[in-house]
């Protein structure tokens, strides 16, 4: 779909994926940010107060809502200008604080140096953005590089199979992915990234369970320098 056509599709109802957060995303990141080690990169090597998060396709901001509200400093990132607004629309709900945690960047995540998105950031979501598989290689990649040492990326996606074998989703198989996939799409990337978790996850819905992709990598820490004897 094109950004107008998400434009039409945001613009019909008041939340098109309701304002909870997804239950895949905070299983696997709530209370991160409790244990992550900050970077002494802010000027006068004072510790930077939020780790920093990236939702890439962030659509209505359901995703990155809660990041903030969770203490995170989070870009969020969507070509949809109706999807971003709405994004902003629910932030005023919110406190001033949570508000300040957020930068909405109306913009193509295939083309982020162009939007300016820059890192290091300790957690990158890319969550049901769907290309063709070589889009997808080129975005995973470029965003590895912007995680932070000890860094999280989030993948998850509708799977393969799920066109024969769950509900729901894009019936276009040219845009669906399974772990596997993205494991060899990050293969030239393994001496910056390690991918710790890999596997489908069931996702009940009124129908039959849908079945999602997940995979989560994480940067290593650099080794540290051994004194010479």
């Amino acid at each position: 779909m094109e950004a107008a056509d998400w434009d039409a599709r945001y613009a019909q109802s008041e939340l098109v994926w309701g304002a909870p957060p997804n239950s895949t995303v905070v299983e696997h990141v709530y209370g991160m940010e409790r244990g992550i080690t900050l970077r002494p990169d802010t000027p006068g090597g004072e510790l930077p107060e939020h780790p920093r998060a990236l939702d890439l396709a962030c659509g209505e901001g359901r995703n990155t809502l809660w990041l903030a509200t969770h203490g995170w400093q989070v870009d969020a990132v969507d070509y949809s200008q109706v999807g971003i607004d709405k994004g902003r629309t629910v932030a005023t709900r919110l406190s001033r604080s949570v508000r300040s945690r957020i930068g909405w960047h109306c913009a193509d995540v295939t083309d982020l140096a162009a939007a300016g998105i820059t890192g290091p950031y300790e957690l990158v979501l890319m969550v049901f953005l769907h290309l063709p598989a070589e889009q997808r290689r080129t975005v995973l990649r470029y965003v590895a590089d912007l995680l932070a040492p000890e860094g999280t990326l989030l993948i998850l996606g509708h799977d393969s199979i799920n066109l024969t074998e769950g509900y729901g989703g894009p019936q276009d198989p040219s845009i669906l992915f399974t772990p596997g996939d993205i494991a060899a799409d990050l293969g030239p990337a393994a001496d910056r990234i390690r991918i710790r978790h890999a596997d489908r996850v069931h996702r009940p819905t009124e129908g039959r369970d849908a079945i999602d992709a997940l995979v989560l990598a994480t940067r290593p820490a650099p080794e540290s320098a051994v004194e010479p004897a």
